[in-house]
């Protein structure tokens, strides 16, 4: 069993959630939606999108690896937004496959706004919610979403996407391949070579 931790502000997110494919079986994932920015404050960094040519480059990144992979990919009007609507969402109808597979594809592939609770209006015909403000402000909904965040953090996790299993993080697209490596190899890590990188020590501290 493996956790998968994400937010749906992040595209990197959206494009691993449509290449994992056989590996969501062989981990028996769950996916667990967090708040990017709390994991921002609790280690005191920037999101990429924070930084104007880290972000220029970031989404030139994205699309590039999105043509390679053949996914489609369509940003929505503005970012970084706001997206604890979307994540309550996910939340508040379960966390299936199918409703976080219909917001990525509403935010990323569609490119709509989700900024606000109204934005959200589709899918929440899509999914028969009549009352979408009140599900999404039930302290039930609120408090998942941060137990799930305070659990990443308390795992040490640092970005989304993430999936933790059996101890190990496998943070971001590029791991995509080497969580695959893992599962055939589960000595992946047990190497002289690797066992020495877990204990590196830093020569010198940047002063903050």
């Amino acid at each position: 069993m493996a956790n998968w931790y994400f937010d749906f502000i992040s595209p990197f997110a959206y494009l691993q959630w449509r290449s994992l494919g056989a590996l969501r079986e062989g981990l028996q994932l769950r996916s667990r939606p967090i708040l990017f920015a709390a994991l921002l404050d609790h280690h005191g960094h920037k999101g990429p999108a924070e930084i104007p040519e880290k972000r220029r480059f970031t989404f030139r990144f994205v699309q590039w690896q999105a043509d390679r992979l053949g996914i489609p990919l369509c940003c929505p009007p503005a970012h970084p937004f706001n997206p604890l609507p979307a994540l309550r969402l996910a939340i508040a109808l379960g966390n299936s496959d199918a409703v976080i597979d219909a917001i990525f594809t509403h935010i990323w592939a569609e490119g709509h706004s989700a900024h606000q609770i109204a934005e959200l209006a589709p899918l929440a015909e899509r999914f028969a919610i009549t009352d979408l403000a009140e599900r999404l402000a039930a302290p039930a909904v609120k408090a998942e979403l941060r137990r799930n965040t305070e659990q990443a953090i308390a795992e040490g996790v640092f970005g989304v996407p993430t999936t933790q299993v059996a101890g190990h993080l496998f943070w971001g697209l590029d791991a995509t391949a080497m969580i695959g490596d893992w599962l055939e190899h589960p000595g992946l890590f047990d190497t002289p070579q690797m066992r020495r990188i877990d204990q590196l020590p830093a020569a010198i501290e940047r002063r903050r």
